[in-house]
Parts: C-alpha cells; structure tokens; sequence
C-alpha cells in the first residue's frame, strides 16, 4: 500500500461507522552524532506502540442529523484534546467543526494502554487511528450516494456535510447515515486526505468548550449532579500518611445540623452532610486521635541529607590532563502536583454494582482497583470519566475515587467526595526533591565528557502506566524495588536527553525510599524541568570557560536540525544580545523531547526595586519581563491549542524557577492552599510573551501539553546567573523566603475568609 493508504473496518451500526486498524510504528531515527537512549526510542514511541493493538476499536460514527460523534478514549483536563479530535475528525471527512461531538469514553478494559493520558501522547497516538475511521466513514458515505443517484462514486464529492455530483445534486450526510451503514463488520481500505489539501489541520481554531467555559456553564467534575450524592468530605490527619487511631466525640458529631453520617476510613473519618459548609464545620468538630505518619519529624533538610547520601559518585572517564572541568550541584526542592479544580469523586457503591464519576487519567486501571477494593468482578464496576480542570499528572492516581468509594460501600448511600485544596497541599500527590551534579570536562573548543547524576525521592509509578498487571509489579519488594528498576530508570533513560555534540555523556538516576514514602507522581514533565536546568547553567558555565557567547555556543554545538531552527527564531525575534540595564540579563534554552524541539529566550528584572517589592502575602523577588518561545511540534493540529499549552507551561517553569514550592517541617507540608503556594502570579506574569509555532517539518503530531515547561525554566535559570553573576544552585530561588504565617494542622481545615473586600485593588 501506498504512504497514506491504511486498513481500517466498517462496523455492524445502525448508522455508518468506521475504525482504524494499524500496524507497528516506525522507531524514531537518532538526529544526535551519538545517539542517547531517548533519540532513538522514547517513552512516546513506547505509549504509542502499546496503544495500537486497540486502534480499531476507537470509532467515528456519522448521525441522522448529519453530525459526528467520537467518545475520546483519553481524558481532557484544560488541554484541548476534544477540540483537536474534532478538527481532524471534520477534516477527513469533510464536516464543519461544529457539527463533530466528543465525548469521553467510559472505561473501557478492552482499550488496555490506549485509554492512558499522559506523556503528552494524545495527539501522537490517535491521530492517525481517528483520520482512517473518519476516512472510512466518508467513503461510505460517497458509496451510499452513488447507489442513491446512480452516479459513479469517484465522480461524487463530499464538503461542509454534503455530497455533490458532478451535475449538482446534493444529498446532506444525515441522510445518507443510515444508508451507508453495515449489518456486519468487515474490514476496507482507507486513503487519507494528503496534506496539501488541508483546511482544518493546521489552522488556528477556537476551542468547541470556549463559550460554556468563559460563561460558567462548562461542567467539570466539581459540578456534577447525580441523584442522591450528598456532598462528603474527610477529616485528615496532621502529618503525612497517619492513619485514624480512635474519635472522641463521633455520636456528638453525627448530630450537627446537615449531618447524615460519620465513619472512620482507612485515611481519614469521613463525613456526609447536606452541604460542604456543614460538612467543614463537622470536620473541624471532630476530635480524632491519630496513628503516625510515614515521615513524622522529617523536613527540608534531613530529606535532602538524605537524598545527597545517596548520589552516585561521578567518576570522570580519562580526558587530557589539561582539562579544565567544571562540577556543579543543584538542589530542587518539592512541589505540589494539585489541579486548580479540587480532587472529586462520587461513588454509588450497591450490593453487587458500583458506579463512579471523576476525572480520571487512567480509568481502566481506577475501574480495576474500585472492583478489587470492594471485592466485586470488573464488569460490576462502571467508571464515567469526566472533564477536569487541570491534570498534569495527579489524576493518573485515583485515591478521591478509592475513597469515595470506601465511604459509600460503608454507609450504604451514594457520595460526592470533594478533597478541600488543604488536604491537597498537604496529603495530595507531590513531585519529588532531588539534587543533579554534572561534571563535564573541556579543552580548547572540546566538551570532551558530560556527566549528570539525578538522586531524587522516590516517585510513584503504581499507576503502572495505566494497566494493573504492571501497576502491580511496581510495589514488587524490597524497598518497592520494581518501582524504580521497572518504572523510574527506564522512563529516567526513555525521555532525558543531553542535546549538544559532547563527547562521553552518562546520565544516571537513584532514587531513595519507598515508592509510598511521601505521595509523590509524575508531575509535569517528569524528571526534565530539573535535569535540563542543571544542564543548561552548566552549559552556560562551559560557554564562559571558552569565551564563548551562551547563544553562539549552543548555535555551535547543538545536535538535532530542528532544534538549531527554533534556536535561531527566538534568537531572531527576541534581539539577543541587545544591550541590557544593570541587573536584568537575557537567558536562553532549548528542549527536545515527544517528538519535537522548543527554544525560550526570556528577559529577567533583579534590580532591587523589583526583587523587593511588597506585595501582601506574596513572594515577589526577580520577575521575567519578555518571553519569546518557538516550538516544533511536527504537524500542528491546531496552533491556537498549542500556543496556550506553550502559554501554560512557561508560567509553570517561571514558577518552579523562582517560586514555586512546598516546604516541609515536622512530617507536614506547611501550605495551605493555593494563596500560599506561589505559583506565577499577575505580579510575576511576563508582560510580554510570543510563542511562534514552527512550519510543519514531519507530517505527524508531536506532543505540547508538557513540553513547554523545562526549556522556560531554564532560562529563567541562566537569565538571573548573567543578571546577578550569581549561578543559582537551589530551585525555586525564593525557596528560603517564607511569606506566609501557616494554617494550622487542627482544625484540619482553615477558616474561609470572611473579609475578602477589604483586599479589593
């Protein structure tokens, strides 16, 4: 068969629908002089060839009333994923975009990996399976009208949801459907739309949610209504992991006004009530006497003694004996993985059923361990999946759900289980602390060795990458051995990446503790954000021992085509090295990683009356003035999408740069709640940001919902070095600076504030 020529199947349905069938993907060619692991296979192809097996079991399907539908096997959180599978779905078959309906699939066991969000692999993996459905559809559809008017049907044509002869005569799609439709299903060829002749793909396009999402009418998983879900929330313990010992003053408790039940869970008590007001006010009441934690006592400092401990000794490989080498440490501190929406779940848990709504990154595992919890089959268990706002990571775990659904087996009455945002900060998921030293050795214009040494507290991978049988084999002992030799290594090797032509490059990761230590996850971007803006001050660093300008030199030595071109657009459009006021400096860097290549340049403020500013309750320090970013994703989707993901992703590496972070004391992280965890803020927003998406340079998507994160942090890193002539060694760089008196651990849950007109600007 020809390049675009695919396989795919026309299914049994009342109106036409179609699948894709498809076979292995190519493994990625290296672009590097020497190859690392992730140039020649990374965890993309990895996500990608285990989704295949499933392809043709995600359909389109075309309606009486001339519309189509997808359910979208993966979960939209923010990202834009629905809007995307409706332009390609209206391209290859010739529809307006508003007449294309995504949903979200339920979860399907069938689906296996294909029904997983994460690793930015949405567009890579469905991309081609959703052209070939809808491809099958139209041809169909084309078929069904040349029966209809007795006209040949390669003489028919199909635009805007209408089928035109060559004489005139039109026939909608609507009425076609249920012509066109099969009562068996068998298997056809599909020839795809080349790309010359796009008129979706590619475009800039509003997202389909827009409206009810700037008009409040979006409903998220917070917003659910089902019959009979009261809302619900847990009393927590005060420090991480503990575990309820005994209530004092449980029956007192169950008579507040609203209450309707209280029961002691695995994690917490729990209480039911008519509101979540009612049930706050119950939560405070109760008097609880608390098991340990896993971390009791432990802080900031004897985490990272021990993570230090543990690092793995560079050993130099032999070079010159008149090389210079450079060797530096870096310390990067936790952060919180909360979504903006709060973690929600309702559970309708019956004697031989269950039913569960959330929003959910890895539903067919979530359905898998509600069904082993409550000792039902898998097929007794039905799992809805709802839009999020926001994921990155901490819905692949589904602890809301396992509780809600705990609680309702308990009480016998269906629960709408809502985590309050203090629960999240301090017992939700976290990305982990770590430390990365480089050593790298040079002489004359010869990086002749670069070595990275990553040592991190463990990360949790139990989510198995959404499937049980490899979730299980991540807690394998000892000391959750399989977590980090299954899970953190291989993923660690299969996405880090040293992107210049240097001579022997070794990167390597340890991690300590167990996997269920500290509730750590994949937080954006996995391990990249740390281990490239260790790379990119070392880079600098390398550049100065050679005279060189930290541009230039990464114009010189830098390995993969694409990534040199986007270089040079931010280098172009953001003016480096345009002359620059005391105490504010320039910083650049590049990532490559799913498939594509990023280059930010930024421009950062560190005069004083900038770092010192007051602002109430806030972290303020240095603040990043201009953002220019280009990014290659291969074939853009929608370039509007991906201008927002960049958006996104470079205030989140401002962030965790300069302010982002989690301080631990005592066995508790002592954040509250978002308005003292300083995430980028109107304060510290860049007043001037352009992200220009790159020309296609592949004909195939690559992945942007997380790609956007370290190649900011980066320069936000090497722009405050040349501002201060200080080489920033711990991240955030205001991690030092506490600005807010911390909510107290009992009552579990703080006063909601009563006075917030008085803080009107």
């Amino acid at each position: 068969m020809g390049r675009r020529r695919f396989m795919g199947y026309l299914l049994a349905a009342p109106t036409v629908a179609a699948a894709a069938q498809l076979g292995l993907a190519e493994g990625t060619p290296a672009s590097a002089a020497v190859p690392e692991p992730s140039d020649i296979y990374d965890l993309n192809d990895l996500l990608t060839q285990a989704a295949l097996p499933t392809s043709n079991l995600i359909t389109v399907q075309v309606h009486s009333d001339g519309t189509a539908s997808f359910e979208m096997p993966r979960v939209e959180s923010g990202q834009g994923v629905t809007t995307m599978a409706a332009m390609i779905i209206a391209e290859e078959l010739d529809l307006p975009v508003d007449k294309v309906r995504v949903t979200l699939a339920d979860a399907r066991p069938e689906l296996l990996f294909n029904q997983f969000t994460a690793g930015s692999n949405t567009a890579i993996s469905i991309f081609t399976p959703i052209r070939v459905a809808a491809s099958i559809a139209k041809g169909r559809l084309l078929e069904a009208a040349s029966a209809q008017l007795g006209d040949a049907a390669g003489t028919l044509t199909g635009k805007l949801g209408v089928v035109t002869s060559a004489t005139g005569t039109q026939i909608p799609y609507g009425e076609l459907a249920e012509k066109a439709a099969s009562d068996v299903t068998k298997q056809v060829e599909a020839a795809l739309k080349p790309e010359s002749e796009f008129g979706v793909i590619g475009k800039p396009h509003n997202r389909i949610d827009a409206l009810e999402a700037v008009t409040g009418r979006k409903k998220y998983a917070m917003d659910l209504d089902v019959e009979g879900a009261k809302p619900t929330m847990v009393c927590r313990p005060p420090t991480i992991k503990g575990t309820p010992d005994s209530v004092a003053n449980l029956e007192q408790v169950r008579n507040m006004p609203g209450v309707t039940h209280v029961e002691p869970i695995a994690t917490g008590v729990a209480v039911r009530a008519e509101t979540f007001g009612q049930c706050i006010d119950a939560v405070n009441a109760l008097d609880v006497s608390w098991n340990g934690g896993t971390v009791d006592g432990e802080s900031d400092e004897t985490i990272l003694e021990k993570v230090r401990a543990a690092e793995i000794p560079l050993a130099v490989p032999d070079v010159d004996p008149l090389a210079e080498t450079i060797d530096s440490g870096f310390t990067f501190h936790f952060r919180n993985n909360a979504a903006l929406e709060p973690n929600t779940a309702v559970a309708d848990v019956r004697q031989d059923s269950a039913e569960i709504w959330s929003c959910l990154q890895s539903p067919i595992l979530c359905q898998e361990e509600v069904a082993k919890q409550l000792g039902m089959s898998v097929s007794a268990v039905t799992v809805h999946v709802q839009q999020g706002g926001g994921a990155f990571g901490r819905r692949m775990f589904n602890d809301v759900v396992l509780e809600a659904a705990e609680i309702s087996q308990k009480i016998g009455e269906p629960v709408k289980l809502m985590w309050h945002r203090t629960d999240e900060c301090r017992q939700g998921r976290t990305h982990p602390p770590c430390t990365s030293r480089i050593r790298a050795s040079m002489l004359g214009d010869k990086v002749l060795s670069f070595e990275q040494r990553h040592t991190s507290v463990a990360t949790d991978y139990t989510m198995g990458f959404g499937e049980a049988i490899t979730s299980q084999s991540a807690k394998l002992p000892p000391l959750g051995i399989g977590n980090e030799a299954g899970f953190s290594i291989p993923v660690f090797e299969l996405t880090v990446n040293v992107p210049y032509t240097f001579g022997a490059t070794t990167q390597l990761l340890n991690e300590i503790m167990e996997y269920d230590t500290f509730p750590t996850g994949s937080n954006r971007n996995l391990f990249n954000p740390d281990v490239r803006t260790a790379q990119e001050l070392v880079v600098d660093q390398i550049a100065a021992k050679m005279g060189k300008d930290p541009f230039e030199f990464r114009t010189e030595y830098i390995d993969d085509e694409r990534l040199l071109a986007v270089l040079e657009k931010v280098g172009e459009v953001g003016e480096w090295g345009r002359e620059m006021a005391p105490n504010t400096a320039q910083g650049v860097a590049v990532h490559k990683e799913y498939k594509g290549a990023i280059a930010t340049l930024v421009e950062i403020d560190c005069t004083p009356e900038t770092v010192n500013r007051q602002i109430r309750n806030a972290v303020t320090g240095p603040r990043v003035t201009k953002v220019v970013t280009a990014v290659d994703t291969g074939l853009t989707v929608n370039p509007r999408g991906l201008e927002a993901q960049m958006q996104g992703g470079i205030s989140d590496g401002i962030a965790q740069a300069l302010t982002s972070s989690l301080h631990l004391k005592d066995g508790v992280f002592l954040e509250g709640s978002w308005d003292d965890y300083f995430y980028t803020r109107q304060w510290n927003t860049p007043q001037d940001i352009q992200v220009i998406v790159m020309p296609p340079t592949t004909g195939k998507p690559g992945g942007a919902g997380e790609f956007g994160v370290p190649a900011s942090m980066a320069a936000v890193a090497c722009a405050y070095a040349r501002a201060t002539g200080t080489v920033p060694t711990s991240f955030p760089i205001n991690h030092d600076a506490l600005s807010f008196e911390p909510k107290p651990t009992v009552p579990p849950l703080p006063q909601s504030p009563t006075n917030g007109l008085d803080f009107v600007y």
